[in-house]
């Protein structure tokens, strides 16, 4: 999972994409210029050099390549994929958001998607680490999958590993709904891919989407609801190679009810997350050659972008605050390997934090 050169850095972003339109955004507070800063976290990193466009970033040291960080439910660390020096494949690792703390959390296989559950307490993940006699496949590729990729629990170090699922099929692409009863991810049967969920322990396994001609995947919960966000791409465009690859966002209810296409245009609409205040999101689309970040909203149909280096912009996630935008970049890169790492942006002066809060 996973990309320090540039070609694969193209290439992953069809797993990337894997992983969870239409926006209405305050555009009178990015017009004014206006760019309230959030108190920072204790923890919080120096800021860096941004695009003139772009609200103010931050570079966070020490964990590179890095792509699909999470935050903790306090916000004050973050999980995520990351393949450090000595490393030989992608491991979790959680952090501090200064890039201090650093801790892998598992020992072998090559890992995958990762989250927290809501009380901070344990944490969610994927990895081969119990099948080491199957091929090792390629979580870049939606057609190489590795078959045994399975999910699993722990605490925050690393210890107690519970293993929730057991199969040879791809279990990955895992999130926790709000209150923690359940657990969602993705799930490929017979090459085909759909949202699953289930209980924290693994049990009461139940399908949720039933897409025929789509892989959905990248999905996660809006706060305080059983509606979930994700993304799907047709099964013909995958089989047609075509690059960018079209993808379109969904919303779904966890017991499968309520399927709502969101976006409708025939670009890349992907890695999307949710907003703590229960209606706005963010997305990746392609433009022109480099990914870039955007604001969206389920009550409107306008689009706000928020990256504008040219570069790859990728796996965006809203703090639980409301007040930083995390993602992966491959902006500053030396010529060559183009390295992703992790930036925050405060993202304070748009307003999509929990409307109780405000």
């Amino acid at each position: 999972m996973n990309t320090t050169e540039a070609t694969k850095v193209r290439n992953s972003t069809q797993y990337w994409m894997s992983r969870v339109v239409l926006a209405a955004m305050l555009a009178a507070s990015l017009s004014t210029g206006g760019r309230a800063q959030a108190t920072a976290p204790a923890s919080a990193p120096s800021p860096a050099e941004s695009a003139p466009q772009e609200l103010p970033v931050h570079f966070i040291p020490n964990i590179g390549p890095a792509a699909e960080f999470y935050f903790s439910p306090d916000g004050r660390s973050i999980i995520g994929n990351a393949k450090r020096q000595g490393d030989e494949s992608y491991h979790v690792y959680t952090l501090n958001l200064d890039g201090s703390n650093i801790r892998r959390i598992n020992d072998r296989g090559e890992d995958a998607c990762s989250y927290y559950f809501p009380d901070g307490k344990r944490i969610i993940w994927t990895s081969t680490r119990d099948h080491p006699e199957l091929p090792k496949g390629n979580y870049s590729d939606p057609n190489n999958y590795p078959q045994g990729a399975e999910i699993y629990t722990s605490n925050l170090d690393g210890s107690d590993v519970r293993r929730l699922t057991s199969n040879t099929n791809y279990d990955a692409e895992v999130s926790v709904r709000p209150d923690g009863k359940y657990i969602l991810y993705g799930h490929q049967a017979e090459g085909k891919l759909d949202l699953w969920r289930a209980k924290p322990d693994g049990s009461q396994v139940t399908q949720v989407t039933h897409l025929d001609g789509w892989e959905p995947g990248g999905a996660f919960y809006f706060p305080h609801s059983s509606k979930i966000l994700f993304r799907a791409w047709k099964v013909e465009d995958q089989k047609a190679n075509k690059h960018p690859l079209p993808m379109s966002l969904f919303t779904i209810n966890d017991d499968g009810s309520d399927l709502k296409k969101i976006t409708n245009d025939d670009g890349m609409n992907w890695s999307p997350y949710p907003a703590p205040d229960g209606h706005h999101y963010v997305f990746v689309r392609s433009i022109q050659g480099s990914y870039q970040i955007f604001l969206g909203d389920l009550n409107s149909s306008e689009q706000v972008q928020l990256t504008y280096r040219k570069a790859f912009n990728g796996f965006p996630v809203i703090s639980p605050d409301g007040h930083w935008l995390l993602f992966s970049s491959s902006r500053d890169a030396v010529a060559g390997p183009h390295t992703l790492t992790l930036w925050l942006m405060d993202i304070s002066s748009l307003h999509v934090e929990e409307v109780a809060h405000r």
